[in-house]
């Protein structure tokens, strides 16, 4: 499903970026003074868009505006739900763990992710973990955010959430692999006075 969301978007994205490219440049070309083919909808540089009797021709058609205010409102609501799909980032319902019988068994998503984040919690110096699922279920992949005390290193907050924290998930997942991007931010503190 996310490789078919992200083939539409590109799709629909090119074709905008065409059609917009064709018909700003030919306009621009027409107000430049290139000729026009016959069959063009503009006819020389002093020609508009819409001409007043094509503006007004269908105003007193009973069929008129309901028409154009339904087109509008699909149109509207297709664009919502395209924003919202690529907006929306995709969390891992549920990760397959291999039992080693051939069947396999499926493990929240929503468990791992607060199990890695309480494991996170604990090292030394993380003040709090967000963490976030994302991939397929044979294979997911881990984001996470570390909230850091202003004392710890971040190298070594890092060398222990890759060690522990991931190594514990990943094992008890039986996964192959647990690949993780790990942002690391600082708790904002006041300057400590020196006496």
């Amino acid at each position: 499903m996310r490789t078919v969301l992200r083939t539409v978007n590109r799709v629909l994205l090119g074709l905008a970026g065409l059609i917009l490219v064709a018909l700003g440049g030919s306009v621009l070309a027409v107000g430049l003074g290139v000729r026009p083919p016959s069959w063009w909808i503009h006819d020389g540089r002093r020609d508009v868009l819409l001409s007043y009797a094509e503006r007004t021709r269908w105003r007193d058609e009973g069929w008129w505006w309901p028409t154009v205010i339904a087109v509008l409102a699909v149109l509207v609501l297709l664009a919502l739900w395209w924003l919202s799909a690529v907006l929306r980032r995709r969390r891992l319902a549920e990760v397959l763990v291999d039992t080693g019988d051939g069947e396999g068994a499926m493990l929240r998503g929503r468990a791992l992710e607060d199990v890695l984040a309480a494991d996170a919690e604990q090292l030394d110096g993380v003040g709090r973990a967000h963490v976030l699922l994302t991939g397929r279920r044979a294979a997911p992949e881990a984001r996470v955010r570390l909230l850091l005390e202003p004392h710890v290193d971040p190298g070594t907050a890092l060398h222990g959430l890759t060690t522990r924290s991931l190594a514990h998930a990943r094992d008890s997942a039986a996964l192959a692999a647990l690949p993780a991007e790990v942002r690391l931010r600082a708790v904002k503190h006041r300057a400590e006075r020196v006496s």
